[in-house]
This record gives C-alpha cells, sequence and structure tokens, in this order.
C-alpha cells in the first residue's frame, strides 16, 4: 500500500480520493460551499499529518477551464455596462491593500518579532510565487513566509464563505437550482477557443492561464448569447472540489512545527484582511450600490483561481471579480519592491 502511495499516480488518486471525502462530509455537515471548504480542510490536514500529497497539472489545467467557463457564464451587456463604476471601486481595493501589506507587516515585527523583510513578504496580501522570486536576492526566512501565506491562503478560502453567509444571507449550501445549463453542443463550442487562449496565456506565463482564457471565451461567447446557460453540475461541482483539495496539497511537507510557528502570524493577518475587505466592501455598497457578496469576494486577498470559484458558485458578477483580482496582482507587482531594502545579499 506504502508503495502506491510513494508513485505520483498513486499520489494522486489518493488525493482526490481525500478530497471527494471532504466534499461528502461538507455536504453533509451542511458547511459554507462545501464542495470547496471541505476538500481544503480534509487534505490540508491530511497533508499536515504526513501524507504526500498532489494533484496531477493536466487534471489542475482542466479544473481551471471549467471554472473560467462558469465565469464567463454571467457576462451580459448589463455587467459590462456597470463598469463604468469600476475605477473608484479599484481605490477602494487599493487602500485595503495598502492597509494590509503595511500594517500587517507593523504587527509582525512589533508582536511576533519578524525580521523587516520576512514581515512584508508575510504580510503582502497574495502572488506568493512572486513574493518567492523577489526572496532570493534577500536574507528573510523564506519557509516561514511560504508556511504563512499557504495558512493565509486556507483560513481565507474557509473564512470567506462564512462572512459572506453572515453579511449577506446569502444560500451557501450550493444544492439551489441552477437555471438553464449550457448544451453539449454550446459546451463544445467554447472549448476550442478556451484552450487555444489558455494555451497561449500559459505561453506568455500569464497567472491562471486557463482560468482566464476559458473565462475570455465563455464571455464572448455569453455576451453574444450565441453560447446560453450554465456549465452543468457534473462539471462544476466536481471541479470546486478539485480547487479545494489543490488548496490542500499546498501543506505537503509542511511538518506540525513549522504550521504551529507560523500560525499566530496568519491568524493575525487574516484578522486584518478580513476586517480591511468588510471596511472597504462596506463602503463601496453604500457608494455605488454593488451587492455585498461581489464586493467581499472582489477584495479578499485570497488566491485568483479560488476566489473565482467562490465567485461562481456564489452566483457573483465574474467579471467584476475577476478584473479586481487581476488588479491586485498588478498593483502588488509595483508596491512590494517599493518598500524591500535594495540591496541585502545572503550570508
Amino acid at each position: 500500500m506504502q508503495h502506491v502511495l510513494d508513485t505520483r499516480a498513486g499520489r494522486g488518486l489518493a488525493t482526490l480520493a481525500l478530497g471527494a471525502a471532504g466534499a461528502g462530509a461538507g455536504h453533509a455537515l451542511g458547511v459554507p460551499a462545501p464542495y470547496l471548504t471541505g476538500p481544503a480542510a480534509l487534505v490540508s490536514l491530511a497533508s499536515v499529518l504526513g501524507l504526500r500529497t498532489g494533484v496531477p497539472m493536466l487534471l489542475r489545467d482542466i479544473c481551471f477551464l471549467v471554472i473560467g467557463l462558469s465565469m464567463g457564464t454571467g457576462i451580459n451587456p448589463e455587467v459590462l455596462a456597470a463598469a463604468a463604476a469600476w475605477p473608484l471601486s479599484l481605490v477602494a481595493l487599493s487602500v485595503g491593500l495598502v492597509v494590509i501589506f503595511l500594517g500587517g507587516s507593523a504587527m509582525l515585527r512589533r508582536w511576533l518579532g519578524f525580521d523587516k523583510v520576512s514581515a512584508l513578504l508575510s504580510a503582502t496580501p497574495g502572488h506568493l510565487s512572486y513574493i518567492l522570486s523577489l526572496s532570493t536576492d534577500l536574507r528573510a526566512d523564506i519557509p516561514m513566509v511560504a508556511v504563512v501565506q499557504s495558512l493565509r491562503v486556507l483560513i481565507l478560502t474557509l473564512a470567506v464563505p462564512l462572512v459572506v453567509a453572515l453579511l449577506s444571507g446569502a444560500d451557501l449550501s450550493m444544492s439551489g437550482p441552477t437555471g438553464a445549463t449550457l448544451r453539449l453542443l454550446h459546451l463544445g463550442a467554447l472549448l476550442l477557443p478556451a484552450l487555444a487562449l489558455g494555451w497561449l496565456f500559459k505561453r506568455f506565463r500569464v497567472p491562471a492561464a486557463f482560468l482566464l482564457g476559458a473565462m475570455l471565451a465563455s464571455s464572448l461567447g455569453h455576451g453574444t448569447g450565441v453560447t446560453p446557460g450554465a456549465v452543468p453540475g457534473w462539471l462544476s461541482l466536481p471541479s470546486f472540489a478539485i480547487m479545494g483539495t489543490l488548496i490542500g496539497t499546498r501543506f505537503s511537507g509542511i511538518t506540525v512545527a513549522q504550521i504551529a510557528r507560523a500560525l499566530g502570524a496568519a491568524a493575525l493577518l487574516t484578522a486584518l484582511a478580513l476586517a480591511a475587505t468588510v471596511a472597504a466592501a462596506l463602503a463601496m455598497h453604500w457608494t455605488l450600490g454593488v451587492p455585498m457578496v461581489t464586493l467581499l469576494i472582489a477584495y479578499a486577498p485570497g488566491g485568483l483561481e479560488t476566489m473565482a470559484a467562490i465567485s461562481v458558485m456564489l452566483e457573483a458578477d465574474p467579471a467584476f471579480v475577476a478584473f479586481h483580482h487581476a488588479f491586485r496582482i498588478v498593483l502588488l507587482t509595483f508596491l512590494v519592491p517599493a518598500f524591500l531594502p535594495r540591496t541585502e545579499p545572503q550570508t
């Protein structure tokens, strides 16, 4: 049995089985967004307890493709017309990011004894691969930064649906009717351009390439009325479960001791992020009238793919959510280096 789990295929099958069990348990317990949060929680726990977990790259890309197609189903002329109000919302998002980044860094240094560079990298609200690439020429506790960031994403994944339920009363059971679904002919017509755009974006190293490529293809199809209907549940629900499973695999190889060291910092940063997110969302809800569900998901500094999945599950405005998260990544690309030391070679 152990030999099977040591192979890549065996590890993938065991991980997916755990994810499926987590989705079933989440649904049975009635937790918010069960097909995402259930697998994320169970696979994370198994990873921390020593099970080697992983999801095949091909399956990950298929999952992103389906979620991207689902996001595009919400695009229509009314949504695009509302984009005129987005600049003010982007200002609110930017202010919230700065508060999380600088405020979180200050708290980590003052209360938990982090050095300046490690505090800044740990407090950055997203863009983990970019953060770790910046750290190669800086003195920082890189394992701690990676664990804190992974914990932050997991906690946000579990907390955002709960916060949305508490503040908006939205139905997060994922058991309600989904309306008309895509005909197989239309689904097939969307797959080819989605795959082509995803491959092109991946060549240019665009984050979440297949998700964004599929969303663009689906947005064009739904915006023009050529491919009406939602992605069928038999395809979308397993994709949400795979997304939750992927989040849990971040903790493969991480020890309980590392978790214990990083947990306080991750909890502190997540609390600050949620407070800033709720404050910015309330301000824009009162100012622009945008639904709280959409604002909370758009402002929450979780992973782009994760927040995209949550936006589909909760029927938030997918264009609004995707644009704000893409803007967050671009802003962080320029914001983080501005506060890091210019030269601090490793010793």
